[in-house]
């Protein structure tokens, strides 16, 4: 079969806003706010991680939009960070993007999306285990998780048309789904003793540790806060993805920014309405040996599965199918827009030779099908080596650290090449990019702090690529 020389453009607006919006809904808006509601234990609060959550999104979407103008070449965030710093940063972006950011997320994705399969067909369950080493498990949610990053692949290399037409088809569906369950919520299930009780403790923040009930205040809200964020962070994230596919984009410097704009606004509205629809339905406060959904609450819904408790107000057991039929679809559907993305990065990176040869190539629909193979296998592996909170916190902590340093990238174009063109000039320069930087950097601190054990791992990853870029370096043609 003969090779592409370049990317087909035939991304429009509608398009682009698909890959943002549909990466970021995947499952993790109908779990994570029991995980963020223990942590916080208000209502209020528990608004707030998701409103801060919003803001840093939406913030780090605007700044991205002046990058996106200024380099629409496919790689995105690779070549801005190549280009505001240098190509050691810009590799270092790509190798962790390779190592965990891109491919830990489409492992945890498709862990998810077996997960809730097997709630749909038994056989699938994950309390059956063939293999089991502690650090690497083998049953039969492992092998459906990677058969549905396989199948996708092969979707995906078989063109932009047909990777499109997936992300098209899934992310509608996806919208049309949330805000039906938004306005069943909020119209149908919506209980008077709930919304007294969450009233009542509204903003009375408090964590349950041994059996007891601690207030928090100052640091340890803080603190609480930034701990609750990572699951809302990680449910938010994957917007910038449409960047990378910016040689596939017709109008690249008018089309992605705006896609990133609405993309990343409409998924916050959505996700801030889905809590408040929960908060409607169930009291946040519960026991984890409660009988009923509402003693349970929001923090001790069975499973985190609060979405399933949400909806069994109406629907009864019917919610847990109703349910797990619609993570299955959008996790799937997210995993289209991940996996059509990443390859992007890392056939920019062997064009500019510090990645295999071969990966730099496109086949013969135009798309780097190497590049989506070889991100397959490795996103298949993880998916033998750890579960989806432990993947969670490793990507959430790498791509605190490549946000912070790409935003901070504006500034720094703006002092080097303050003549290059700007289609588009980030929105509330320099304040907005500042807060995002200043906000994002806390967020970090607390996680290398109070997580350390999962945050430090991504930071090491980060450093590891270091000696591999000199790697690559010499074996490039002339050194």
């Amino acid at each position: 079969m003969g090779q592409e020389s370049d990317f087909h453009r035939s991304l429009n607006l509608f398009d682009s806003t698909a890959i943002v919006a549909g990466s970021m809904i995947g499952s993790g808006i109908f779990i994570v706010s029991a995980d963020i509601a223990r942590q916080v234990g208000s209502p209020g609060w528990l608004m707030m991680v998701w409103i801060i959550t919003g803001l840093l999104t939406t913030f780090a979407a605007l700044s991205y939009g002046e990058l996106a103008g200024m380099f629409p070449k496919a790689g995105g965030q690779y070549v801005y960070l190549k280009e505001a710093y240098n190509p050691l940063v810009g590799f270092l972006y790509g190798w962790t993007l390779f190592m965990v950011i891109q491919t830990g997320t489409i492992a945890a994705v498709g862990m998810a999306f077996a997960k809730y399969l097997g709630v749909l067909i038994p056989s699938i369950s994950e309390s059956v285990t063939w293999f089991d080493l502690s650090f690497v498990k083998f049953g039969p949610v492992q092998i459906v998780a990677i058969l549905s990053i396989v199948l996708l692949t092969w979707i995906n290399t078989r063109g932009i048309q047909s990777g499109k037409r997936v992300q098209n088809i899934f992310t509608s569906g996806k919208f049309i789904f949330l805000i039906l369950f938004i306005f069943i919520g909020l119209a149908f299930a919506s209980n008077y003793q709930a919304l007294h009780l969450n009233k009542q403790i509204l903003w009375n923040p408090v964590q349950l540790k041994g059996g007891k009930l601690i207030p928090l205040s100052g640091i340890s809200l803080v603190t609480a806060l930034g701990m609750a964020m990572v699951g809302s962070l990680f449910s938010s994230d994957a917007w910038n993805n449409i960047t990378f596919t910016a040689g596939e984009v017709i109008n690249p410097k008018k089309n992605i920014p705006l896609s990133l704009f609405l993309g990343t606004f409409s998924v916050t509205i959505l996700y801030l309405l889905a809590n408040v629809a929960y908060l409607a339905i169930i009291p946040l406060r519960g026991h984890p040996e409660g009988a009923t959904i509402a003693e349970r609450g929001i923090q001790f819904a069975t499973n985190d599965r609060l979405g399933t408790a949400a909806m069994a107000n109406i629907f009864g057991n019917s919610a847990v199918i109703i349910m797990a039929l619609f993570i299955v679809v959008s996790t799937f559907g997210c995993n289209n827009g991940l996996i059509l993305s990443g390859a992007r990065v890392y056939y920019a990176m062997a064009k500019d030779k510090i990645f295999f040869k071969k990966v730099g190539t496109l086949n013969s629909q135009g798309v780097p099908a190497p590049g989506l193979v070889i991100q397959c296998v490795w996103a298949s592996l993880l998916c033998l080596s750890g579960t989806y909170s432990q993947l969670l916190d490793y990507v959430v902590f790498a791509v605190l650290i490549f946000y912070v340093l790409t935003i901070a990238g504006v500034f720094v174009l703006r002092k080097t090449v303050p003549d290059m063109e700007r289609p588009y000039r980030a929105f509330g320069y320099p304040i907005i990019p500042a807060a995002y930087i200043l906000l994002a950097t806390i967020i970090m601190i607390i996680l290398l702090i109070t997580k350390t054990n999962r945050s430090l791992p991504g930071l090491l990853i980060v450093l590891m690529g270091i000696p591999v870029y000199f790697f690559w370096l010499r074996r490039k043609p002339g050194n």
